[in-house]
C-alpha cells in the first residue's frame, strides 16, 4: 500500500514566494498546506496555492515534443539526409503536429539554428523568458544565448512589470530589489501601498498589512485609481486621477519639504544631490498639492496629500507598490520619486522602514538577477554587448533582423502590448522554439514546442520579492526534462560546452557569476535553511535588511535625481474641463489566477471561479449603455466582446478589466507608448471607445 508522503518546496505562483508543503501519494499530489510556522505564509495560502495544483496532472499538459508539420514541409530539402529520414518517421497527432522524438527534434532545433545564424549573423536570434522557471534555468537561457547563439538579445517578463522598479531604484540607491523582510511590516508604523492591489495581485503579503492594521501596530495609507478591498483597512485612502503617480509622489516631497518634516542628518551623510532637487520641486508649478483644488472630482486630494506626507514623514515607513506604478510613460521616474521620500525622511536601511516593490511572478527577480537582461549580465554587471529590449526585438523581426525566437516560460503573445504588431513580426520569423507546460497561445503558433518539467516536478532555486532563496525540491516525479536540459541538450549539438549534469552544477556557475549575491548560497545551505530560506546576498550569513551602512552604488550614497510631472491624459482633460466621449481603462489580477492563467486555467477549481474577463464601469456611468456587452477599440486594435458589470469601486469616465484569458484580446488596445527609459508597457492607463453590442 502506498503511503502518503509530505515534501516541503515553494509555490509556484507569485512574487511572494510561500512555502508548501504537498501531500503526495501515487505520486500525484493531493493536499498542498502550509506549514503553520511557515516563514513567508505563516500558515496561510491564497487560493491558487492552497487549490491551482492540479494543473500538474492536467490532460492537456504537453508531456512529448511538438513538431509543426507546415515546418517539416517547408525544411525537408534543405534539411541533411539523417534528418530527412527521421522526419518520415514521426507519429501525427492531428492535422497540425508530429509527435517529435526527443533526440530528433534537438537535433533538429541545432540544425535550424546553425542555419539561421549562418545566413542572417548572431543577432538574428533572441530569447525570453525565464521568470516562470528556476534560476538554474533562467541562467542558462541567457548563458545559451550569449555564448551559444553569441547573441546579446534575451529578455524576459520583467520587460512588462518591473524593470522601471529596476531602473529607477539603480539610479537612486544602487540596488533594484526589496530592501526588508516582509516581516517588517510589524516593525513598521506607517505602510504607504501605491499602484497594487494587494489582497488580490500578493495576498499573503496583504495578510500582513491587515494584521498589523488590526493589532494597531501601524497604520496604512492606500492610493490607487479604484476602491480595492485594502481601502477598507486604510487610516487615510485616496482615489487618484488615471497616470498621476509621478504628480502625487512629488506632491508627498513637496509638503515634505515645504514643513521640514525631512531628516537633515542623514540627508548630509548618506545622499547627495539634496538642495538641487528640493529647490527644483519647491519651483514646481504641478508639486504643491493646491493644485488639486482644480480637478473637478478629486478636489480633496489636495487635503490628502499633505495628510499622508506629515504621517510618512514622522514615522517609520514603509512604501509598497505594484504594476500600478511601473507600467505607465512615467514608470521609472515614479519609482525614483519614491526612493526619494525615503532618502529625504531617513526611511530606509533598517527594520520596519523601507522599499518594496512587489514582484509579479514567482521567479522575475531571479531571472533578472542571473542576467535575463539585455543590458545585464549575471549579478547586474555589464554584458559585453548590449540586446534588444522585447519590444525593440519584435520591431527587428518585422524589420527582417531577427529570425529565430526561443521562448522559455513566456506568453509573448498573450501579456506582451500591441498583440496586433507581435503577430505581424512572428510571421518573419524562420524559427520559433516554446518550451512550456500546455499549448498556450505563443505554443500553438510555435514550429517546434518542448514539454517540460513544472515546478512541482523538479530542483531549482526560486527567489521572491524580499530576495529570499528558496531551494525547491520535486513533490512529484516526472519523466519530462527541466527546461535548462533541454537547452542543454541543444548546446550539445552546437558547441558543446554546457556539462551540467544536475541542476546544482548549473548553481555552482551562477555562484561564480554572480558572486555578490550568491557566493555563499550553496545547494547544503539552501537545503539547511530550507525553511527560512535566505536573502540575498549571502556570504556567510545572509542579508534580510539592505542599505543598512550604505546604498549600492559606486560611492555608496543615495542620489537625488529629479524629474519634472508632465501634464497629460486624463489630468489634462479634466484640468480644462474637456468632454469626454471616451473612457480610460486600466487593467489587474483577480486573486485566482496567476498572469495569463497557463497554469491556472487548468485548475477546475480556479477556473470555475473566473472563467472569462469582466468589464467593470462605474455604476455612475450606466445611463450611457444600453447593451450589458461591448468591445473596446482604439487606433491600436480592439478587444473580443466583453461582458459589462457595473460597480462602485470606479470613478466616472473609468473602466477595470483583468488580463487573464486571452480570447478577450485585452492586449490588442495597448500601443507602443511606454516608459521612455526601459519600456515597459503602458498598461495601467488607456484611453478606449465604447463599440455596444
Amino acid at each position: 500500500m502506498n503511503i502518503s508522503k509530505e515534501i516541503a518546496s515553494v509555490c509556484t505562483y507569485c512574487g511572494t514566494g510561500c512555502d508548501i508543503t504537498g501531500v503526495v501519494k501515487d505520486n500525484k499530489i493531493e493536499k498542498i498546506y502550509a506549514q503553520a510556522d511557515g516563514y513567508v505564509s505563516r500558515g496561510k495560502l491564497c487560493i491558487k496555492g492552497k487549490s491551482g495544483y492540479d494543473f500538474v496532472s492536467s490532460p492537456h499538459r504537453v508531456r512529448d515534443v511538438r513538431v509543426k508539420k507546415s515546418f517539416i514541409e517547408k525544411n525537408f530539402n534543405q534539411m541533411p539526409q539523417e534528418l530527412q529520414a527521421r522526419s518520415k518517421r514521426l507519429k501525427s497527432i492531428d492535422d497540425v503536429w508530429y509527435s517529435g522524438n526527443y533526440e530528433f527534434s534537438t537535433s533538429l532545433v541545432a540544425w535550424k539554428l546553425s542555419q539561421i545564424k549562418n545566413k542572417y549573423g548572431r543577432h538574428s536570434f533572441s530569447a525570453m523568458g525565464g521568470a516562470r522557471t528556476s534560476c538554474e534555468s533562467a541562467y542558462s537561457l541567457q548563458k545559451f544565448a550569449r555564448t551559444t547563439m553569441e547573441s546579446p538579445n534575451i529578455d524576459n517578463c520583467a520587460r512588462v512589470c518591473h524593470s522601471p522598479s529596476l531602473t529607477g531604484m539603480r539610479q537612486t540607491i544602487g540596488e533594484g530589489a526589496a530592501t526588508n523582510p516582509f516581516d517588517d511590516i510589524f516593525k513598521s508604523e506607517f505602510l504607504l501601498v501605491i499602484g497594487s492591489n494587494t489582497t488580490e495581485a500578493h495576498p499573503i503579503v496583504a495578510n500582513r498589512m491587515i494584521e498589523a492594521v488590526r493589532n494597531k501596530t501601524c497604520e496604512i495609507a492606500v492610493m490607487d485609481v479604484r476602491q480595492i478591498q485594502l481601502h477598507k483597512y486604510a487610516s487615510i485612502e485616496a482615489i487618484i486621477p488615471f497616470e498621476a503617480n509621478l504628480l502625487i509622489l512629488n506632491m508627498i516631497a513637496y509638503v515634505i519639504l515645504k514643513e521640514e518634516l525631512y531628516n537633515k542628518e542623514f540627508i548630509e551623510a548618506r545622499t547627495v544631490g539634496f538642495e538641487d532637487y528640493k529647490n527644483q520641486i519647491l519651483n514646481d508649478k504641478f508639486a504643491n498639492p493646491e493644485f488639486f483644488k482644480q480637478l473637478k472630482g478629486y478636489e480633496e486630494l489636495s487635503e490628502t496629500i499633505p495628510t499622508i506626507a506629515r504621517a510618512y514623514a514622522t514615522k517609520k515607513s514603509m512604501i509598497f507598490w505594484g504594476l500600478g506604478i511601473t507600467e505607465h510613460l512615467d514608470g521609472s521616474y515614479a519609482v525614483m520619486a519614491i526612493t526619494h521620500l525615503a532618502l529625504m525622511t531617513g526611511n530606509i536601511g533598517k527594520a520596519g522602514a523601507g522599499l518594496m516593490p512587489l514582484r509579479g511572478q514567482n521567479n522575475v527577480q531571479g531571472a533578472c538577477d542571473v542576467g535575463c537582461l539585455p543590458y545585464y549580465a549575471p549579478d547586474y554587471q555589464a554584458p559585453q554587448e548590449i540586446g534588444l529590449m522585447t519590444p525593440d526585438a519584435v520591431e527587428a523581426m518585422i524589420d527582417g533582423k531577427i529570425k529565430s525566437l526561443y521562448v522559455m516560460g513566456e506568453d509573448f503573445t498573450h501579456i506582451h502590448p500591441n498583440q496586433n504588431k507581435v503577430h505581424k513580426a512572428l510571421e518573419n520569423l524562420e524559427l520559433i522554439v516554446v518550451q512550456d507546460l500546455f499549448m498556450n497561445d505563443i505554443a500553438s503558433k510555435a514550429d517546434i514546442v518542448f514539454g517540460v518539467k513544472s515546478a512541482y516536478e523538479k530542483t531549482g532555486v526560486y527567489i521572491n520579492a524580499m530576495r529570499r532563496l528558496h531551494l525547491s525540491q520535486p513533490l512529484v516525479e516526472c519523466e519530462m526534462p527541466d527546461d535548462w536540459e533541454v537547452l542543454r541538450d541543444i548546446e550539445h549539438k552546437l558547441k558543446g560546452e554546457f556539462s551540467y549534469e544536475t541542476s546544482e552544477d548549473i548553481w555552482e556557475d551562477i555562484r561564480k557569476d554572480a558572486p555578490n549575491r550568491f557566493s555563499g548560497a550553496s545547494y547544503l545551505k539552501l537545503i539547511k535553511n530550507r525553511s527560512r530560506g535566505m536573502q540575498w546576498p549571502v556570504g556567510r550569513t545572509d542579508t534580510p535588511t539592505l542599505h543598512l551602512e550604505d546604498f549600492r552604488t559606486k560611492d555608496g550614497l543615495g542620489r537625488f535625481k529629479y524629474h519634472q510631472y508632465a501634464l497629460r491624459e486624463q489630468v489634462k482633460k479634466v484640468l480644462h474641463n474637456e468632454k469626454r466621449e471616451t473612457f480610460y481603462l486600466t487593467t489587474g489580477r483577480t486573486i485566482v489566477h496567476y498572469n495569463n492563467a497557463a497554469q491556472t486555467m487548468h485548475s477546475d477549481t480556479l477556473l470555475s471561479k473566473h472563467d472569462e474577463d469582466v468589464l467593470q464601469i462605474s455604476i455612475e456611468d450606466k445611463d450611457k449603455f444600453k447593451s450589458n456587452r461591448v468591445i473596446l477599440k482604439n487606433k491600436y486594435g480592439e478587444t473580443s466582446i466583453l461582458n459589462i458589470k457595473f460597480v462602485k469601486t470606479l470613478k466616472s469616465g473609468t473602466m477595470f478589466c483583468t488580463f487573464h484569458h486571452a480570447a478577450s484580446n485585452i492586449n490588442y488596445i495597448f500601443g507602443d507608448e511606454c516608459d521612455e527609459l526601459i519600456k515597459t508597457a503602458r498598461f495601467k492607463s488607456v484611453e478606449v471607445e465604447v463599440i455596444p453590442v
